[in-house]
């Protein structure tokens, strides 16, 4: 009879070994997991007995408990030295003063002015001071929106501004009802003329050396808004005031706006028709100070005719106005015209002939430094065009005549002392967020006599499709 054998999962020594290992290795746990049980437990009835005992205690004792034993030196100075020194002291900086808006009940109203595209302009008196002063009065468009844009970039660009050739924002002040928006006015110097009205008053146009002492003042205004960053965007006639002590300073900042390098997006229904650069015209998004030296171009030739040069209807007619005036552009002389949003539907002659500028025959009394700096400044490519810098420094005010001393300015009756004025005929400043509604527009044969008559394209003419 077999023997019975010896299972294979029988225990052997070595198993025994390693039961008895792990169970010593259990027990130690259990007692570690104790130890840091019973040790919380005592940090957490310390922590109340210390909490019980802080509440019975005055303040003056948790003052001293809480703070530190030893206090760290932290100057390097000797410790003779850091005694002997008087006791630190904080400094204090001054908290900002907000001061009240002041009543438009402390001006008394002269007379009106005029009405602008942003606001009303008043002649007033200063009850406290006795000064005269312009009281505008901000358009709001809806009372829902608050204040308008076109306020907010005034009031910010005229605080930031402090130049002999812009108009002064002394303070903002309010209606006796300050809970209607719409009761927001702006004081600004009063001066007494403004070159709009001037120069339809005028039997003759201003003399050679009046005409560089007024360029020479709107170049320096502009100069400085630009190179502070500021856009006027809106620069006209109407919108330069001239006193009878020969100074021009530039006002209304409604379309003024800060940019950048890069000039960042920026809407392109801006300026006044008449005084609207070609690039706005087709549809620039990108645009920067050349915008203004056009504008400051438009102001030349007018202060030469005593008329608006480019007085179109429309936006297309004044294109056309324009490419009449200063020639057809092509691709030499500016190269990235096909580009702009309008021009794609822009239809001109192949190979227009003798299509330049006539500025110098529509001009030709002016000296050879003053018919270029004209022409450079209506160039159409607005790369070409100069800055207000560079305009500052031009041959044009070195030769004779000199600039008249603003001593020797001739001084003329002030019709905004006694009368109001109306637009001059001058069309206003683009609304904001009006944009213009134009359907399918052909014209052409614009060289030859007039505008286009709904004919197709014949001779040196071209035609323009705007949706």
């Amino acid at each position: 009879m077999l023997s019975k054998g010896k299972s294979r999962w029988a225990d052997d020594e070595e198993d025994k070994v390693l039961d008895v290992q792990r169970k010593k290795e259990k027990e130690e746990k259990k007692r570690i997991k104790a130890e840091k049980a019973r040790k919380a437990e005592e940090e957490a009835a310390a922590a109340k007995q210390a909490q019980e005992q802080a509440s019975k205690a005055p303040d003056s004792e948790i003052e001293l408990s809480s703070r530190p034993l030893k206090r760290r030196r932290l100057s390097h100075s000797p410790p003779a030295l850091v005694e002997s020194l008087p006791p630190a002291r904080l400094l204090r900086f001054p908290a900002p003063t907000w001061q009240k808006c002041r009543s438009v009940e402390d001006f008394e109203k002269l007379n009106d002015i005029e009405e602008g595209a942003y606001g009303w302009v008043s002649r007033a008196r200063d009850t406290i001071s006795g000064k005269v002063v312009a009281l505008k009065r901000l358009k709001m468009e809806n009372n829902n929106d608050g204040v308008p844009v076109t306020g907010l970039r005034e009031i910010q660009t005229l605080r930031d501004c402090e130049h002999e050739n812009i108009v002064a924002l002394r303070e903002v002040v309010v209606g006796e009802d300050t809970s209607k928006i719409e009761n927001i006015f702006l004081v600004l110097d009063f001066l007494e003329h403004d070159l709009k009205t001037l120069l339809e008053s005028m039997p003759e146009p201003f003399l050679t050396s009046e005409i560089k002492t007024l360029l020479h003042q709107l170049t320096s205004g502009v100069a400085y808004l630009h190179s502070n960053w500021i856009l006027h965007r809106d620069l006209k006639t109407s919108n330069l005031l001239l006193n009878n002590r020969g100074v021009l300073q530039i006002a209304d900042f409604g379309m003024a706006r800060y940019y950048g390098d890069p000039s960042p997006k920026m809407t392109q229904l801006v300026v006044t028709l008449w005084y609207r650069a070609p690039e706005l015209l087709l549809g620039a998004e990108r645009y920067g100070t050349a915008v203004d030296m056009w504008s400051v171009g438009c102001i030349f030739g007018e202060l030469l005719t005593s008329s608006p040069l480019l007085q179109g209807k429309n936006e297309v007619d004044e294109l056309s106005k324009i490419f009449e005036l200063c020639g057809i552009p092509t691709e030499a002389t500016w190269p990235s015209f096909r580009r702009l949003p309008n021009a794609r539907s822009l239809r001109l002659p192949k190979n227009p002939v003798a299509q330049g500028s006539v500025l110098r025959s529509k001009f030709p009394f002016l000296t050879t430094a003053g018919s270029k700096l004209l022409i450079d400044l209506l160039g159409l490519n607005p790369e070409k065009r100069p800055s207000a810098k560079e305009m500052l420094e031009h041959e044009f005010f070195r030769e004779e005549p000199r600039m008249k001393s603003r001593e020797m300015f001739p001084t003329f009756p002030s019709k905004a002392n006694l009368e109001r004025r109306g637009r001059h005929g001058t069309p206003n400043a683009p609304g904001r967020g009006k944009a213009t509604e134009m359907g399918e527009v052909d014209f052409s044969g614009i060289f030859g006599g007039g505008i286009g008559n709904g004919e197709q394209e014949r001779g040196g003419g071209f035609s323009l499709k705007l949706i």
